[in-house]
């Protein structure tokens, strides 16, 4: 007898190795997955515009990083002596408007080359809802605490994300022909509007990815929204604000994106990994111990061992420091 109802695993197209290069944007799910692959020595560049929760917004940045201009420069606003964009996460702010665009642009270069080259692009939306300047009309993904009179709350229907998206999706694929999407509902609960709007922000986000994998062959949806309603369904499983995931459950649903979208060859050295990563971590009460210092040597030529296909260059130097020279 079952006792729960784990989701199933269906074939996919999208197959990710350490050689795969990965772009992820979106919400704060989509960072956390980032840091897993980060973590476990993929190629990727996680949420580098920082997180943004809308997928106008998402998609916004994404277009601009195609066409690789700088087209932020319409949306700053200066609060409390801090310049921020309106098109960007916080973490983007700085005393000196000058330098904060002279370093978006930077960045927007870095990630137009980096889409040339790139294998995935894997996109997070975490909410329909959006706020729109009144001053401009302009959909914005951050509010940066102006007052809440400065905007118009408004509910994205599936059509508008699809829209949106298809321009995007053009552009990109003009860049990079061969690069393939995977989209997801972040499973992070947002409950300020209510659990009804909740829901139903959820399901816009969800029935636009399925509109949008139903057009494109080279476009598929992970489910992991549905793993954490469905599958996990406890609250055991969220943290204490009974709205993020616990690590526990992060690293369940980790655990079945390595599954789909991973070869076994790949998740047996992800394992042989997480062995040594536990190995370097370990603290030594004794570092000049002789039995330390073997231990390190065990470890390199583990580390060596799998440098033929993962980068561990850094933590091979790392203990090489260690070894005493005596």
């Amino acid at each position: 007898m079952e006792f729960r109802t784990p989701i199933r695993i269906t074939p996919t197209s999208v197959r990710i190795d350490h050689s795969t290069k990965i772009l992820t944007l979106g919400s704060c799910f989509a960072s956390v997955m980032g840091k897993k692959l980060y973590e476990n020595k993929f190629q990727a560049k996680i949420n580098p515009f920082g997180i943004i929760f809308n997928p106008i917004s998402i998609l916004k940045v994404l277009e601009i990083s195609a066409e690789g201009k700088n087209t932020f420069k319409n949306s700053y606003i200066q609060n409390d002596d801090i310049w921020c964009n309106y098109d960007l996460h916080s973490d983007w702010s700085s005393a000196n408007k000058e330098e904060l665009d002279q370093k978006l642009s930077y960045l927007i270069s870095t990630i137009h080359a980096y889409i040339k080259t790139s294998q995935v692009i894997i996109l997070t939306f975490g909410t329909a809802f959006i706020y729109r300047l009144l001053s401009t009309k302009a959909v914005v993904a951050n509010c940066h605490k102006i007052p809440a009179t400065c905007f118009q709350k408004e509910m994205l229907s599936p059509v508008e994300i699809v829209e949106v998206f298809e321009k995007t999706y053009t552009k990109i694929k003009s860049l990079n022909p061969s690069i393939k999407f995977i989209l997801t509902v972040s499973p992070v609960r947002h409950i300020k509007e209510g659990i009804e709007q909740n829901a139903l922000s959820k399901a816009v986000c969800r029935v636009a990815c399925s509109l949008i994998e139903q057009k494109h062959k080279d476009i598929e949806y992970f489910p992991s929204y549905e793993i954490m309603m469905d599958d996990l369904r406890d609250y055991r499983f969220y943290k204490e604000d009974m709205i993020h995931p616990t690590e526990l459950a992060e690293n369940y649903i980790w655990e079945i994106f390595l599954e789909k979208y991973c070869s076994a060859g790949t998740v047996d050295l992800l394992k042989e990994w997480e062995s040594v990563k536990k190995a370097i971590e370990h603290k030594a009460f004794h570092p000049d111990s002789q039995a330390h210092q073997h231990f390190l040597k065990e470890t390199i030529v583990k580390l060596r061992r799998l440098s033929t296909s993962i980068n561990v260059e850094e933590e091979i130097q790392k203990l090489e420091k260690q070894i005493n020279k005596k």
